[in-house]
């Protein structure tokens, strides 16, 4: 392969010229709501009350994608019932519309919300109910209409004669308010039902909801769910252990009352795998996926030490929407783990070149072989394994007590190294189960303590062991970064075959001739006097 000896040209042909490009004609989307719909849907009368009680002057008004074709209609009529209640057009309520979320829809917006200068949020569709950390919120769910009775003839097609069934009935927010009329139903008809309410609680038996158990809970193994809507995946991960059965009544297609029992037995052992690969991956990243999810920053620093404490390095990454084209960017990061609400943290697509974890998955892939058990059970969120973490500050999840970095120091260095060599010799080998090879830096950081012994202890080291006959070989240069060891560091140096601008050019070739170059503009240059365009 030839170096080369030029730059790339860079520069337009004549032939592509800009040009103003003819945009495609879009479909119109227009509100198919009544103005009745509106104020019943988007709850126009409430959101105006407490938005008037709480003294609020700047209010965001948050909306899912497929919702912004009622923004304008919902800002209006919000307006008018403001004004209403006695407040001046010169002295009125401010009220922003936030067109794009800088996350997933179902968390709230307050990054975007700040720079309104927002006092509260009105979030409006499906919310993962996750607790924010500095604005208040006002949820609007915008409930739908549902069909009962076509809901209860689903409901004894898909369980049959069998009444003795324990079942619980919940729905998506957008339909949680039938609950109560559809138990109801049920129960005139013999069947043992429990409704349930919401609650904001991510980390409960079933995520942000309450059983009404009224009187008699039992253990929610023994229950069936029965779910109105079309649940998340997380929350079908999230239920697989907890309960008996999952049974989905379907809303995204009116047509279709075709009840599904969910099964999730597939997308468990799918997950096993991606968590095993962060097994003998020795950089892994973590991806902010949200700037409002409370405790977010305390769970950052609890992945850091259980990262550092199995001798893996650990970056962090906010890059907004999660995609795979961004992620393929950061080719040494062999995995990920991802902090968001309890929902977002779960991203499945086989584009990633590298696998995406939640917190819980990234704490069992880190304990070793022996002690990794996994029983099932799956959860989205993170606090569980921060506690963990908070709980356990001297024992690595791969087994290995943590020593202190003071008194490594002050033990004797000749004999510090001589037992890392040891402990480093006698650790079992490592395999990556996917091909079965062998693995020898998986654990990079373990030998981090060697690099960072006071120049003092490295010159006494080094006199003693000039004066042996038999000298120990130099351990493998790492790169380093502030004097500390740095994975990423050395795959710049010693795999990116670009790292700049100029990189990709032979520097040892001697300069030729020298000629004129481009002037001009990019959407025509001109070379030399003849005013070649090109």
């Amino acid at each position: 392969m030839t170096a080369q000896t030029q730059p790339p040209i860079l520069s337009t042909p004549e032939t592509h010229l800009f040009e103003a490009p003819t945009l495609p004609s879009l479909p119109t989307k227009e509100s198919r709501l009544s103005d009745a719909e509106i104020l019943d849907v988007y709850e126009i009368e409430r959101t105006a009350r407490e938005i008037v009680e709480g003294k609020w002057r700047r209010v965001a008004l948050q909306f899912p994608d497929s919702m912004l074709v009622d923004a304008p209609r919902v800002f209006a009529q919000l307006e008018k019932r403001l004004l209403q209640d006695g407040t001046t057009r010169e002295n009125r309520i401010r009220l922003y519309v936030l067109a794009d979320t800088s996350y997933g829809s179902c968390c709230v917006d307050e990054v975007a919300a700040e720079h309104v200068d927002a006092e509260v949020v009105v979030h409006y569709g499906r919310a993962c109910l996750s607790p924010t950390s500095r604005l208040p919120v006002i949820y609007v769910y915008t409930t739908r209409p549902l069909d009962v009775d076509a809901v209860v003839r689903a409901f004894e097609e898909s369980l049959g004669e069998e009444k003795e069934d324990k079942v619980v009935v919940m729905a998506d927010l957008t339909c949680q308010s039938h609950v109560p009329e559809l138990v109801d139903k049920l129960r005139e008809r013999r069947w043992n039902t429990r409704g349930t309410e919401v609650v904001h609680n991510p980390t409960a038996s079933i995520p942000n909801r309450n059983i009404l158990w009224e009187g008699e809970e039992g253990d929610l193994k023994d229950w069936k769910i029965w779910h109105i809507g079309d649940p998340p995946a997380a929350l079908l991960l999230t239920l697989s252990s907890r309960i008996n059965e999952l049974l989905i009544y379907p809303t995204s297609s009116p047509s279709s009352s075709k009840v599904v029992r969910a099964n999730t037995s597939m997308q468990l052992r799918r997950r096993y795998a991606l968590l095993t690969r962060l097994t003998t991956t020795p950089i892994i990243g973590i991806l902010i996926n949200t700037l409002s999810v409370k405790n977010y920053l305390d769970s950052i620093d609890g992945l850091k030490k259980l990262i550092e404490g199995s001798g893996k390095k650990s970056y962090t990454f906010v890059v907004g929407k999660v995609n795979a084209a961004k992620m393929a960017n950061f080719g040494e990061v062999g995995g990920w783990v991802v902090v968001g609400c309890w929902e977002s943290s779960l991203v499945e697509s086989s584009d990633f070149y590298a696998p995406v974890v939640t917190p819980f998955e990234l704490s069992l892939a880190l304990e070793s072989d022996e002690t990794r058990i996994w029983s099932g059970d799956w959860r989205g969120d993170f606090e569980g394994v921060i506690e963990n973490v908070q709980g356990s500050t001297t024992t690595a999840s791969n087994g290995h007590i943590e020593v202190d970095r003071a008194d490594v120091e002050t033990e004797n260095p000749e004999q510090r190294e001589g037992d890392e060599d040891s402990e480093e010799e006698s650790a079992p080998p490592e395999f990556d189960l996917r091909t079965g090879r062998y693995v020898s830096h998986s654990r990079p950081m373990r030998q981090s303590n060697a690099g960072s012994m006071p120049k003092g202890t490295q010159d006494s080291t080094q006199a003693s062991a000039a004066s042996k006959v038999l000298t120990r070989r130099p351990k493998q240069e790492l790169a380093t970064v502030n004097g500390a060891v740095s994975p990423g560091a050395e795959f710049l140096r010693s795999q990116r075959t670009w790292t700049g601008l100029g990189s990709d050019f032979d520097t040892t070739e001697q300069s030729g001739t020298i000629e004129q170059g481009r002037s001009g503009v990019a959407r025509g240059y001109t070379v030399g006097e003849n005013n070649d365009r090109t």
